[in-house]
């Protein structure tokens, strides 16, 4: 396989599966955990290693190493492997998404912005979700019954039981505190504003087809999915948050060995379910209108990776991430209709909000 993110959590279970099917690993991209990254090395053999920074090339133990963005492209163009495992975070996985379909690989995805920018301009009749939401959709979805609705699932994030009137004081850390599990910086704070759900509702919209979509809050976080279909019934997809599974399909197409433990229904106790209100998650007013306008999640991506970034800075408060996004999505109307303009919106929206003010929220 090729790699693309192998120090990332999604990377490192992509080894674990790699190893227990004796999966042979072309190439490794990675970010800034060149500890790790030589772990992989030595332990997994790669033809060639990327990094994004090239400060880090000389630190790196492989004698064929790339560094940035046309690295990693002319890497999944001179690889013969035909899988591709991209875990890149953020809109730099766009352009190496584009570039294994032009290439003719078949991509396992869990970088959810490649769908969420460029949806209209991306294949998706060759990739295999590996988000635990959408591989449980992928997973109810092998029948023949006509399907009503799709529904993903939310742990609710950092801020989930918090009183309403503390939340423009979060802090960073207060953020960072996922209720369920340990993830990487902005996923996490994803999770808290609940723009993580919005981009998989797209995200779904996108490797399904135009039909009803919803997300629900379930605090333990064992259902990942449900589908209601036109008879009235619903199931719902159980298992344990562990992406060796959903990854484990990806690269095998079929899986008849073990890859995590089943549920004991006996003692989970009970489960809770609750609606993702406005009030707390104030992103979820465009929910509607943005899976009716797919084409407008490149300026929902830019506006909240810019506002993400000014947060981490303490120039804003972590409320003003949402107010950043819609105030992004309500000045923006045009529709990209080439993956060249994709691009050149991307850097108008990233001004945009570089440029707002706090008088502006």
């Amino acid at each position: 396989m090729i790699l693309l993110g192998s120090t990332g959590s999604i990377g490192v279970n992509a080894l674990k599966i790699a190893e227990q099917f004796h999966l042979s690993v072309d190439t490794l991209v990675a970010g800034r955990n060149i500890s790790l990254l030589n772990e992989q090395i030595k332990r997994h053999n790669p033809k060639r290693v990327v990094v994004m920074r090239e400060a880090d090339r000389p630190l790196v133990d492989h004698p064929h190493v790339r560094s940035g963005e046309e690295a990693i492209l002319h890497a999944i163009e001179e690889s013969s492997s035909q899988h591709v495992v991209n875990a890149l975070v953020g809109f730099a996985g766009f352009r190496p998404t584009l570039k294994a379909l032009e290439c003719g690989k078949k991509i396992a995805l869990a970088n959810k912005e490649s769908l969420v920018v460029g949806g209209a301009f991306v294949d998706t009749s060759t990739i295999v979700p590996i988000d635990s939401e959408h591989f449980g959709l992928w997973y109810l979805n092998q029948g023949e019954r006509q399907i009503d609705r799709m529904v993903v699932t939310a742990s609710g994030g950092a801020f989930r039981d918090w009183p309403l009137n503390k939340l423009s004081g979060a802090t960073l850390d207060d953020a960072l505190k996922h209720p369920n599990w340990s993830m990487g910086q902005k996923i996490t704070i994803d999770s808290a504003s609940m723009v993580n759900k919005l981009f998989e509702l797209l995200e779904a919209r996108w490797l399904f087809g135009e039909g009803e979509y919803d997300a629900l809050i379930e605090t333990k976080s064992l259902i990942h999915a449900l589908i209601d279909y036109t008879d009235g019934s619903t199931t719902a997809h159980f298992a344990y948050a562990d992406m060796r599974l959903p990854i484990a399909y990806a690269l095998m197409g079929k899986v008849d060995k073990p890859i995590v433990d089943r549920i004991d229904l006996t003692r989970i106790g009970g489960l809770e379910f609750r609606p993702i209100e406005q009030e707390r998650y104030p992103v979820w007013e465009i929910k509607n209108d943005l899976l009716k306008n797919p084409a407008k999640g490149v300026i929902v991506n830019a506006a909240n990776e810019v506002a993400i970034e000014r947060f981490i800075a303490g120039e804003i408060g972590f409320l003003d991430i949402s107010s950043s996004i819609l105030c992004a999505y309500n000045s923006f109307h045009a529709v990209p209709e080439s993956v060249e303009a994709i691009f050149a919106m991307d850097e108008q929206v990233r001004s945009f909000v570089r440029g707002l003010s706090c008088e502006r929220f």
